[in-house]
């Protein structure tokens, strides 16, 4: 069977898209306590993006909140969203093995997941779990996309900033070719730095869109060797008035400047 980080780079290459559609369905955004039209709005997502994603990113919190309706919710959307794209479970676990084991059970084999974002600081025994299956994989969090993430991530200790020690982490934990990274758009020059660590990792890259991350280089960087895929969620899921139209020119817009980023 193949690895999923070949299965992503397949479906990247086949699309001619970079894209991973962000799920976080607010009910803020949506002006919507009625858990229905969270989920009509869901799949109206789905459907207005098909055309150009590579993968989907349901983010746990959004689905959580309404506790066992909102799991029912999450098990519908990754059956809606099919076989046919990544689905990355945004749930950002982290902990030591025999839990970590249990988180891996549910999110591979209960929601059918291809891969989960997972947070390294418990260390490697907190993410080898989850790499016993080439065609399963994870996207651990190396430099993210938010204003304190420098805080922890940037310290340097014996001359390497804690988010380098992550990505040459992750380089060792991949021989089952199934571990890629989440490095934010916003953090321009440690994109530069990571890519140079891991070569051929796939980059899951946040923070393009609505945290104000640049697109190109992003794209151009996270290209340079290996795949990254450029993660957008409050930029197509709420643009506009939120039809159906509007989401696809949204998603074709976005699209049509990855492509310009290449040119």
């Amino acid at each position: 069977m193949s690895s999923i980080n070949n299965n992503i780079k397949s479906i990247i290459k086949d699309r001619k898209s970079w894209l991973c559609v962000g799920l976080d369905i607010s009910p803020d955004k949506l002006g919507s306590e009625n858990l229905n039209v969270l989920k009509d709005h869901t799949y109206k997502v789905i459907d207005a993006t098909r055309e150009f994603a590579v993968a989907y990113k349901p983010n746990f919190a959004f689905f959580e909140r309404w506790g066992a309706a909102g799991f029912t919710w999450l098990e519908e959307t990754v059956s809606y969203i099919g076989t046919d794209y990544i689905k990355i479970a945004d749930a950002k676990r982290g902990d030591i093995g025999n839990t970590a084991e249990q988180y891996a059970e549910s999110i591979f084999n209960h929601f059918n997941f291809d891969c989960v974002t997972l947070n390294p600081y418990m260390g490697r025994d907190s993410i080898e779990p989850f790499l016993n299956k080439p065609e399963k994989g994870v996207f651990i969090l190396c430099r993210t996309s938010n204003p304190s993430a420098k805080e922890l991530q940037n310290i340097v200790t014996n001359g390497i900033p804690i988010y380098s020690k992550v990505a040459k982490m992750a380089e060792a934990l991949n021989k089952n070719n199934n571990v890629g990274l989440v490095v934010g758009s916003t953090a321009y020059d440690e994109l530069v730095e990571i890519r140079k660590i891991v070569c051929d990792l796939p980059l899951l890259i946040p923070g393009v869109g609505a945290q104000g991350g640049d697109l190109e280089h992003s794209l151009q960087i996270g290209n340079t060797t290996g795949v990254a895929l450029i993660n957008i969620s409050r930029g197509i899921s709420f643009a506009g008035d939120m039809t159906r139209k509007t989401i696809y020119e949204a998603t074709y817009d976005y699209v049509s400047k990855m492509h310009d980023a290449f040119k």
